[in-house]
């Protein structure tokens, strides 16, 4: 018996091109000011639908402080304008005092420096 096998690999990307509108960007740097800890993730603080995204959950958490999410599975604008507003191609994304500090690895390894803590009491003070 001869077996063949061959791999094809079709890719979609319907409705993934968002341009950074006026209007957009607004609403986004309108989010950034009224959080000093945000995070624009798949699910929510309490239901976070990725690894990555519970990753960023568990170590705030942990910290101890007040953070709000923005579940970027409920609005595909918000999904892809993110991505172009910070430069940054993958979800999450942290951002503290209206700053982007990184996603799921960076926020490890700063919390794994002891420096995340110190980044965080700052934002908090001002």
């Amino acid at each position: 018996m001869i077996f063949n096998s061959s791999l094809v690999i079709i890719e979609c990307n319907i409705g993934n091109t968002i341009t950074m509108t006026p209007e957009l960007k607004e609403k986004i740097d309108n989010l950034l000011q009224e959080n000093k800890i945000l995070v624009f993730m798949k699910g929510n603080k309490l239901m976070p639908q990725c690894g990555f995204s519970n990753n960023v959950v568990q170590i705030l958490n942990t910290l101890g402080v007040p953070f709000e999410t923005v579940d970027v599975l409920s609005d595909s604008e918000i999904r892809q304008g993110i991505k172009e507003y910070s430069n940054w191609p993958t979800i999450p994304q942290v951002y503290i005092n209206g700053e982007f500090l990184g996603g799921s690895d960076i926020l490890i390894e700063l919390y794994q420096k002891g420096e995340l803590q110190q980044k965080v009491e700052v934002a908090l003070a001002s």
